[in-house]
């Protein structure tokens, strides 16, 4: 019994104790988001719009919502079976609103992946090198963020033929993955000299490998806090350019379509559920993910205080 006694004691001194790790980038922010219930009212409203949008969408007939049928048109509010009333095609506003809503948000949350892996890539490279090679680099988004972005998007979606939604998603993130690049280099380069680094050049990592298994991942909740506000404000941009007539084709809903029809002073004062419900549906939309953007902010700063 005593030299089991003694083994055991042994065991438990030679035991070394289990370092607590720091909670990683992901777990800040949720962290952030739950415990702020602002925030958290506003993710809430996001999930149910996105359901709205995006569930909707499953049970409704894209050529069936386009059609045109002259004798239902501009019926109010809840008149004939339309809930939102219908608009001067006699096309029902509740589902081109649904349609409308997930083509908005599918075109924001497309051109911020492409512009966020484009803008990562290249915020790490020039940070991570620096010297020639960033000047190099930091030159060119110069030289793209001077152009008149905006109108040159307006008379290439005019020139170009067989013009659809993948086209706007190209050329939108053809202009906005520069201030992505800005965003992210700036933060590589205060990593770029951290001992984490230093000694990963020691060990004979390459490059590639420090840049993407060492600095990327310290970096996660910044990542995290960009997509998010990126999503909207290219929501916004699409929006802007459908209202304008730039945007998707006339056959395909938006949000900046229905807005549109508040260019007419008519529409403005006599039929205000053509242009009222995408207006509120996209000012909801931009106030939840400013709260929560907000939120992740807060646990972006709360990272790098830990690290």
């Amino acid at each position: 019994m005593a030299e089991k006694e003694n083994k055991k004691n042994e065991t438990v001194k030679n035991e070394k104790p289990k370092a607590s790790l720091p909670p990683s980038g992901f777990k800040v922010v949720m962290r952030e988001v739950f415990h702020d219930k602002v925030a958290f009212t506003a993710f809430v409203i996001i999930v149910l719009i996105l359901i709205f949008t995006f569930g909707g969408s499953l049970f409704l007939n894209k050529s069936q919502i386009t059609e045109i049928n002259i004798a239902d048109a501009y019926y109010g509010w809840g008149e004939a079976g339309h809930l939102l009333g219908t608009d001067d095609g006699g096309r029902d506003i509740l589902k081109l609103l649904i349609m409308g809503g997930r083509n908005s948000i599918l075109i924001g949350v497309s051109v911020t992946v492409i512009t966020e892996v484009i803008g990562l890539v290249v915020g790490l490279v020039s940070g991570y090198y620096g010297g020639g090679i960033d000047s190099i680099i930091m030159r060119i988004v110069d030289f793209v963020q001077i152009l008149p972005q905006f109108p040159i998007i307006i008379v290439l979606t005019t020139v170009i033929p067989n013009y659809n939604a993948v086209t706007l998603v190209w050329l939108m993130s053809m202009f906005y993955w520069t201030t992505t690049a800005r965003y992210y280099r700036s933060f590589v380069l205060s990593q770029r000299d951290r001992d984490y680094v230093l000694a990963s050049k020691t060990s004979g990592s390459s490059d590639l490998q420090i840049m993407f298994r060492e600095v990327l991942p310290n970096i996660t909740s910044m990542i995290i806090i960009d997509v998010v506000l990126t999503v909207a404000g290219n929501i916004g941009i699409e929006t802007s350019l459908s209202f304008l007539g730039y945007g998707l084709p006339t056959t395909t809903p938006s949000l900046g379509t229905l807005i549109g029809f508040a260019n007419d002073p008519v529409n403005v004062v006599n039929r205000p559920w053509l242009w009222l419900p995408a207006t509120v549906l996209l000012l909801v939309i931009s106030l939840s993910i400013n709260y929560v953007g907000r939120a992740l902010q807060r646990a972006g700063d709360a990272r790098q205080r830990e690290n």
